[in-house]
This record gives C-alpha cells, sequence and structure tokens, in this order.
C-alpha cells in the first residue's frame, strides 16, 4: 500500500515538474515575443522592419532558417529599399514577387498558417531558389483588409517542430503585428517618398541628397571607402525654354534625369539640385571612376535627343564637375560637411563650363583629417 501510494506521488511530482518546466519554457516564449512585437511596431521605415524581422525572428523562434516573401507587383518595395540603401546581397532570403496572386494560388482564401514537411506544404516560390529547404516549415501568411501583403517562412531543421497539431497562437499573432507592420511601414514610406522626390523628374530632390550624402560621408569614415560626387547642368538650358517654351523644358528635365539614371547602379543616388542642375553620389566610387561615369553621362545625354513636334529633334548637352571624399584613417577622422564636396563638384562644373560646355572636369579629391588625440598632447 505504501509503495503504491510513493508511487503515485513520484508520478504526480513527475507531471508537476514538467507542467512547470512547460510553463517556463512558455513564459520565456511569451517574453521573447512581446521583446520582438515591441521592437516591430517601433520601427518606421522599411528597411528596418525587413532588417529586424530577419534577425529578431530567427533568435525569438529559435529557427534554424526564415524567408520573408513580399507581394511587389510595380517593384514599388524593392525601389523604397533601393532608396534607403538596403544591402540586397546580403539578405538573400528576401524574396520579392511580382505575381500577388501566387499567394491567394498556394496558401487559399482562408489565409491559415501552413505547418509540416517542406517537401508537402513549401510552394519552391516561397524560398531562395540557391538555399536548400528546412525540412518542415510554419508559412504565415501577412494580410491586411483581406490583400495579401506577402508571408513569412519559418524553417527548422528538426522533423518535430512544426507540425499540423501544433498551437499555433504565437504564430498567428506574430503575422497579424507584422501585416499592420507591413502596411504603416508603406504608407510611411510613400509619404516619404512624395517630401523626398521631385515631381518633375522622378528623381530625388535636394533634401533627400543632403540628408543622404551626410550618411555616406559617415559610412566613408567607418569603412575607409571613397565616395564621388557628381554636380551636373544642362548647358544652355534657358535658351530650350524661350526658344520652345516651359512645356518642352520640363519634358527636356525629365528626359535628362531619365537618362542620367541609366548611367547608375542601383545604390548610387541621383537628385534635382534645383532648376536645370543635377547632383548624383557614387558610394565606393574613387575619382577615376567618378570621371569614368560622369564621362558616361555626358556622352548619354549629347546623344540622346528628343523627338519633337514634325520632324525635328532637340539635342542636349551637359557639363559635369567631379569631386571625390577620400578617408585619411578610417575609424579616426573628423566628420566633413557635404556642402565642401558639393561645393568643389560644383567650381569644377563652372571650369567645364568656362571651358566650352559639355565637358567633365574634376576638382580632385577632398581628405578628411584624422582626429586629435588630446590624451596625446
Amino acid at each position: 500500500m505504501d509503495a503504491d501510494l510513493e508511487t503515485q506521488v513520484c508520478v504526480l511530482q513527475s507531471h508537476m515538474d514538467g507542467m512547470i518546466s512547460r510553463a517556463q519554457k512558455n513564459e520565456e516564449m511569451l517574453k521573447r515575443f512581446q521583446d520582438l512585437e515591441m521592437r516591430l511596431l517601433s520601427l518606421n521605415s522599411l528597411r528596418e522592419l525587413i532588417e529586424h524581422i530577419n534577425d529578431d525572428a530567427q533568435l525569438a523562434f529559435n529557427l534554424d532558417s526564415l524567408s520573408l516573401v513580399l507581394a511587389d507587383e510595380d517593384d514599388e518595395i524593392k525601389q523604397f529599399l533601393t532608396e534607403d540603401g538596403f544591402r540586397f546581397d546580403e539578405y538573400p532570403n528576401i524574396i520579392f514577387l511580382s505575381k500577388g496572386g501566387v499567394f491567394k494560388d498556394e496558401l487559399g482564401l482562408s489565409q491559415r498558417i501552413l505547418l509540416g514537411a517542406a517537401n508537402d506544404v513549401l510552394p519552391q516560390v516561397f524560398w531562395p531558389a540557391n538555399k536548400t529547404a528546412p525540412k518542415t516549415v510554419a508559412i504565415i501568411p501577412l494580410v491586411r483588409r483581406g490583400i495579401y501583403l506577402g508571408c513569412m517562412v519559418f524553417g527548422s531543421e528538426d522533423e518535430g517542430r512544426f507540425q499540423v497539431e501544433m498551437a499555433t497562437y504565437f504564430l498567428e499573432r506574430l503575422g497579424k503585428v507584422m501585416s499592420v507592420c507591413m502596411e504603416n511601414t508603406l504608407n510611411y514610406e510613400q509619404l516619404r517618398r512624395t517630401s523626398l522626390f521631385d515631381t518633375l523628374t522622378g528623381v530625388n530632390n535636394r533634401r533627400f541628397f543632403e540628408q543622404r550624402m551626410d550618411e555616406e560621408m559617415l559610412r566613408c569614415l567607418r569603412t575607409g571607402d571613397s565616395l564621388s560626387c557628381l554636380f551636373i547642368d544642362i548647358d544652355f538650358f534657358k535658351a530650350v525654354n524661350d526658344n520652345f517654351g516651359h512645356q518642352v523644358g520640363d519634358l527636356a528635365l525629365r528626359h535628362v534625369a531619365e537618362t542620367l539614371r541609366g548611367q547608375l547602379r542601383a545604390n548610387d543616388i541621383l537628385a534635382r539640385y534645383g532648376g536645370e542642375e543635377f547632383v548624383a553620389i557614387l558610394p565606393t566610387a574613387s575619382e577615376k571612376k567618378g570621371i569614368e561615369v560622369a564621362e558616361r553621362m555626358r556622352q548619354s545625354v549629347a546623344n540622346a535627343s528628343i523627338e519633337m513636334a514634325g520632324e525635328s529633334s532637340l539635342a542636349l548637352t551637359v557639363s559635369i564637375g567631379v569631386s571625390t571624399f577620400v578617408v585619411a584613417e578610417p575609424g579616426v577622422s573628423k566628420p566633413l560637411g557635404g556642402s565642401q564636396l558639393i561645393d568643389v563638384a560644383d567650381k569644377a562644373l563652372y571650369q567645364a563650363k568656362k571651358s566650352g560646355r559639355n565637358l567633365v572636369r574634376s576638382g580632385g579629391e577632398v581628405k578628411s583629417c584624422s582626429v586629435v588625440d588630446k590624451r596625446a598632447e
């Protein structure tokens, strides 16, 4: 009798220990999830949101892998991220799909979380083509106001991790929070784009340029990379307005902006500085590279005339000044105002115009200064 009672007590104790252990694990999971949720809700930019969900979700849910798939029919999200300096090569698990209907086709109208073996439930299009799929996955739809924004795919190498019968409360809540965050940041990016873009030419405006110039120069101080600045002016633009009218002048500005942009990399920045003046930032570009890009720009504008009414055409040229920021000593150099770099490029532009226009001139390198160590004095 006593032995049976002792056995029952041991069994109960074992059950109690198991329940306490599960409760502690759930409490830890809840804490990690709440921390993740608060971080996501505090973010303003799309770039931050994507970077945080990629990094933090893997830690919070102890994942082996993750992919974030976004509906991007008009390449708008890609454009937002490019303008914000997002490094696509560092996040190969972020997938952009131009066909939004694929989410409804693969996930259905129920918008429920799919769990199970990757071979059974994971569509190939939801996982990076060059990455091996995990053993089990949880596919979390991102839906807002009945519209698919994308989905998250959580991966595990544990065959028992994501099973159909498992509870999905945390995953469902994360999906809803992430959907709200995605909608909010997309709306924010659209408003920001309106305030930081030139509506006539479709390129960045001066405000955005000056903001990014300072950011890129600070990045150079950390990494030791160089940076080139181009100051571009349309030659004899006043004559275009006087002879053909302001509508043709606006057409010329759009034409030049599009032509210049076609010679730049995705992470380069082009902005309308004012009137017929444009500026460009070329991250990591040396003086030699900056001059090469400027020369390509000059040639492309000279070779691309605007077709007018009838059989006439309008030929345009640009003059370009180049300046290059060079870091004296990475990590211990003084910040340099972007206005100084622009001023050097502007003076080089003046020399190009003075020399006959349709030319590229370089003002040379502008070097940062090393910070003086007060303790050594």
